[in-house]
């Protein structure tokens, strides 16, 4: 494949998941805002509740979503079932922009955010996982996990765009400007990126398909129940790790440590940016010394490390802060940099997007959008500031595990259909 389009074909595959994470930031930004517009004004605290609740069921939707667009992908094709997942994010956060609130539609508003999420969350079920499968079948074959990572990039991105924009728009509105319609700008601005999604994957190649399953979702269950529970069990160190280390981790700076609010974010951006090319990094060693050894270190790493990087981000001073959170950075982004190649690569063709999708997405819908909430229950519960580093050491072990069980599949030939 030649460089140019090799380019296309990662921008068209990232793309997508950088208005995934973009939606997923500003929905964070700015969920006190959304929680006071879409609900009864009685209770300030559970309008910000039923917000969080809200984003809650678009993670729950996403296995569901993942064997929805997964199936499309392995009988219509990936760019099928990519431009058909960019668009119906596009959509969707578009018309949270433009929804009016509760004072206008009374339940109704609340109701139709509810559904718009849903939407989402069917969405991005299948477009992560279809999008790595895409951009590795076209890369060239000593260069899938360098591919894959680049595409990883979009997440990251994602949230880091999505935190900018809501950070640019607070340092140029007023407050009262803010909570009255300039929330709403940011979500707005989506569908500029999703046309853009779209755009960029009609217009891209893809290798013709000669043999599918007449029902992907069915044969996944029927045929390849281990595999899939190895696909799962495989992503738990990320689902559990990314979200704690990445999103939980600014609470958790502010109630343990008594760090401002913008210190704790700022942290977690330069420890965001750091990860981009740690990832590529550990891509591409993964392509020089194979899959196991480079994941294997990371959950190994992950394991090893929880407490004593803990233990740093708890001296409360900010440089030992982000030393702490780098190590993660390290062990997460080790493990993301070989995982997506695995995945392809351990599985058959005919049913790749529908089995990789199922697998990560159980794993990711359940451990990883629940896993803030457990963390916050745990330290609050056992009254230990440690205890998200014993998730994350349980979550590196059951990985650790689940990666002895596949085969190294670096130098394999990519079967495809």
């Amino acid at each position: 494949m030649s460089q140019g389009n090799t380019r296309r074909v990662i921008a068209a595959g990232a793309i997508g998941n950088v208005l995934e994470w973009y939606d997923f930031a500003v929905y964070g930004y700015f969920a006190a805002a959304i929680g006071r517009a879409f609900f009864p004004s009685e209770d300030p605290v559970a309008q910000v509740l039923s917000a969080f609740g809200i984003f809650a069921v678009g993670f729950l939707m996403r296995p569901i979503g993942g064997a929805v667009i997964g199936a499309i992908g392995d009988r219509l094709g990936r760019r099928a079932a990519l431009t058909f997942s960019v668009a119906a994010m596009a959509v969707p956060t578009f018309l949270v922009g433009v929804l009016p609130d509760y004072q206008t539609l009374g339940i109704a508003a609340p109701i139709l955010l509810t559904f718009l999420r849903m939407v989402q969350g069917l969405s991005v079920g299948g477009e992560y996982t279809t999008s790595i499968i895409f951009i590795i079948e076209q890369s060239p074959p000593n260069r899938r996990a360098f591919v894959g990572a680049l595409g990883c990039c979009g997440a990251v991105g994602g949230i880091l765009l999505g935190s900018a924009t809501g950070a640019l728009l607070a340092s140029v509105m007023s407050e009262q400007a803010l909570e009255s319609w300039g929330w709403r700008v940011p979500f707005l601005l989506g569908l500029l990126v999703g046309i853009a999604g779209v755009v960029l994957r009609r217009h891209v190649h893809e290798s013709p398909r000669t043999a599918t399953a007449k029902s992907p979702l069915l044969d996944t269950i029927r045929n390849h129940g281990p595999l899939l529970a190895r696909l799962a069990a495989l992503s738990v160190f990320n689902s559990v790790g990314f979200y704690l280390m990445f999103v939980y981790i600014v609470s958790w700076l502010q109630f343990a440590d008594d760090i401002a609010p913008a210190t704790a974010l700022g942290i977690n951006s330069t420890s965001m940016a750091l990860m981009l090319p740690v990832m590529v990094l550990m891509g591409w060693l993964s392509d020089r010394y194979g899959r196991r050894p480079v994941m294997l270190g990371a959950a190994a790493l992950g394991f090893v490390g929880a407490l004593p990087f803990f233990w740093l981000m708890h001296q409360g001073q900010p440089e030992l802060v982000l030393l702490g959170q780098f190590g993660f950075v390290v062990a997460i982004g080790a493990f993301i940099g070989g995982q997506p190649a695995l995945m392809v690569e351990a599985v058959p063709a005919a049913i790749r997007c529908t089995a990789i999708a199922l697998g990560y997405n159980v794993t990711l819908g359940i451990l990883g959008g629940f896993s803030p909430l457990v963390a916050t229950w745990l330290v609050h519960r056992t009254e230990n500031d440690y205890s998200p580093a014993f998730m994350i050491m349980a979550a590196a072990a059951v990985s650790f595990a689940a990666i002895l069980k596949f085969d190294e599949t670096y130098r394999l030939k990519l079967q495809t259909a």
